[in-house]
């Protein structure tokens, strides 16, 4: 591509052509400040933190949206521009409500960090009405104060531009803007599909998950409970962002460590019910190529895409595999296996799973997630707040040894812990699939073309003398491409895996925060990802079917991949649902 080369504060730079002037400015090694600004997803100039002088134009212009031309000169760093994106925060600041010491956000938030670069105190320089509203806590899994929302419509954004869902959008207009959903239905009415990639978007504390902490905690405390605690594959690849470590850091044998401190009475992985999701869902899948069922067959691991497919491709949900997400195949086992073989009363376990999803607060309410009789799983917390947990009991994460899960129900493989990156499932899968279907070991286990944070990958590989078309999509926004491609005849596959978030789970909307400024310039969910790769790498066993614990398990409980009891603790349903339904 072309490179244009204009000034920035009196040096020359080269920037490649369509470039903006905060790309132009971050190649010239100075950081322009920006707060609406979320590249791919709200590129719309409105908040006015990135205000710049540009030589010969009439006023301040906005670096984030306004491209570069050949000779231009550009200022970001004058009296008058350190003066206008002052009294933009002043300006923002009077309507916000300034609870930080409360705020779940507090210490990390981007508007805060603003205010105290730009020397912005909490002394208000314009005061005077405020909107006041209140909380939307009708979804299961988040919360919404827009009593704290600056407008920046980065939520509005990614729901939108992203997920293809925009269940949120600005209502109503001048002083009375604010985000909401269509005629002020609260969340929970809409066809949200509890992603919580818009909390991950906000900059500041106006979107945040239910916390469950506390309900653990009580259950830490009771001595009647049995408390047990499942990790799953993202969050050992996240959890350390949020002590200090650099993004991209795997902190598994720390996290088990600290969930062994803070008091659970097993500490098991994820990880053991991916695989058992694999001998599950690579049954249903050789099931139905040779006995003509339904195809292709979709992964339903992740319930945010669970839950889109429900609202928007109703009549797919007879493509979606039965199978539980592993979260829900894990309680399910915990509370059934685990309970007979330890001589433990189901009522009293007490099972908590520490996800990078809040989507997964709202599985764990759905309906055939009780194979016990109880609740497969009783509180489902994300990476966040397990920090949260961590940090309030006092344990020095950063200084704990490198510890291993329990047995029997933490042992896994490799192929296991890639489940939490796009195309992890599917190529999971094939590792099992393939090996069933020739009868033959793999030479090679990396199926390398299902891999990386494209938003749709496809391949297709000659297994048993066919072959076999597959396609992995991650984010909402990327599934419904793929799968109205599906529906009109113009691809053709056998097995698809989708993600509801962005790269997958990695990437997930109860993950770390990462600010707008590190994310529109590196791949978090690159980063992240290679850590569940490097695991694979190292792991003494990265096949499924061939996890010690995995086979027992058959031998004692199941009996074999997709018998009567597999399906009847395993398996579950779907509903065909309606879109945003609008009140009388």
């Amino acid at each position: 591509m072309e490179n244009v080369t204009i000034k920035i504060n009196g040096m020359e730079v080269s920037a490649p052509a369509g470039s903006t002037i905060l790309e132009a400015a971050r190649i010239a090694g100075i950081d322009i400040p920006t707060l609406c600004f979320l590249k791919e997803a709200n590129e719309i100039g409105a908040c006015r933190i990135c205000v710049v002088e540009v030589k010969g134009a009439k006023s301040l212009v906005a670096a984030c949206v306004y491209p570069i031309n050949p000779g231009m000169e550009v200022f970001t760093n004058t009296p008058l521009v350190r003066e206008s994106r002052k009294k933009t925060l002043q300006l923002i600041l009077s309507t916000h409500e300034r609870k930080c010491l409360s705020c779940v956000r507090s210490e990390n938030c981007e508007l805060q960090k603003l205010c105290k670069d730009l020397g912005v105190d909490d002394e208000a320089r314009y005061d005077g009405k405020k909107n006041v509203y209140e909380l939307d806590e009708s979804a299961p899994h988040m919360v919404r104060d827009n009593n704290k929302c600056i407008l920046c419509r980065r939520c509005v954004g990614v729901c939108e531009n992203i997920q293809g869902i925009g269940v949120i959008g600005p209502n109503e207009r001048g002083f009375k803007t604010h985000i909401g959903s269509a005629f002020e239905m609260g969340l929970g009415d809409t066809s949200c599909v509890s992603c919580g990639q818009c909390i991950v978007a906000c900059p500041v504390g106006a979107i945040y998950e239910k916390d469950s902490t506390q309900q653990v905690f009580d259950a830490l405390a009771d001595p009647d409970k049995f408390v047990v605690v499942q990790t799953a594959p993202a969050v050992r690849a996240a959890l350390g962002e949020e002590f200090g470590l650099p993004i991209g850091t795997g902190v598994e044998g720390k996290m088990a460590a600290a969930l062994r401190r803070l008091g659970f009475d097993k500490v098991f992985d994820t990880d053991f019910a991916a695989d058992l999701t694999i001998m599950e869902e690579a049954h249903e899948f050789l099931d139905r190529v040779k006995n003509g069922g339904v195809l292709p067959l979709i992964t339903s691991c992740s319930p945010g895409w669970i839950k889109y497919c429900e609202h928007y491709f109703p009549d797919m949900t007879e493509n979606l595999s039965s199978c539980k997400s592993p979260q829900q195949m894990f309680g399910a086992t915990l509370k059934t296996y685990f309970a007979q073989k330890m001589g433990i009363d189901p009522a009293k376990i007490y099972s908590v799973s520490v996800m990078p999803c809040t989507a997964k607060k709202f599985e764990i309410g759905r309906d055939n997630e009780n194979a016990s009789g109880y609740p497969d799983v009783d509180a489902s917390i994300t990476t966040r707040e397990l920090a949260r947990m961590i940090k309030k009991s006092g344990i020095r994460f950063l200084d704990l040894p490198d510890e291993n899960f329990d047995d029997p129900m933490g042992e896994s493989t490799g192929a296991a812990v890639i489940f939490g990156a796009t195309g992890g499932v599917m190529e999971a899968a094939l590792r099992t699939a393939v090996e069933e279907l020739t009868g033959e070991e793999l030479q090679s286990l990396d199926f390398t073309d299902v891999r990386g944070t494209k938003g749709i990958k496809e391949a297709t590989y000659h297994v048993a003398g066919m072959d076999v078309n597959v396609a992995v999509a991650s984010g909402l926004g990327n599934a419904r491409e793929l799968l109205n491609r599906v529906k009109s005849g113009e691809a053709n596959y056998h097995f698809i895996e989708i993600m509801g978030c962005p790269g997958g789970c990695v990437n997930g909307g109860g993950q770390p925060y990462v600010p707008a400024s590190f994310k529109n310039f590196n791949d978090v969910r690159a980063l992240r990802a290679k850590v569940l790769y490097d695991y694979d790498k190292d792991m003494p066993i990265r096949k499924s079917h061939e996890n010690p614990s995995i086979k027992k398990v058959y031998e004692e409980f199941f009996g074999e991949p997709g018998s009567h009891k597999a399906h009847e603790i395993l398996h579950t349903t779907y509903v065909k649902r309606e879109v945003n339904k609008i009140p009388d």
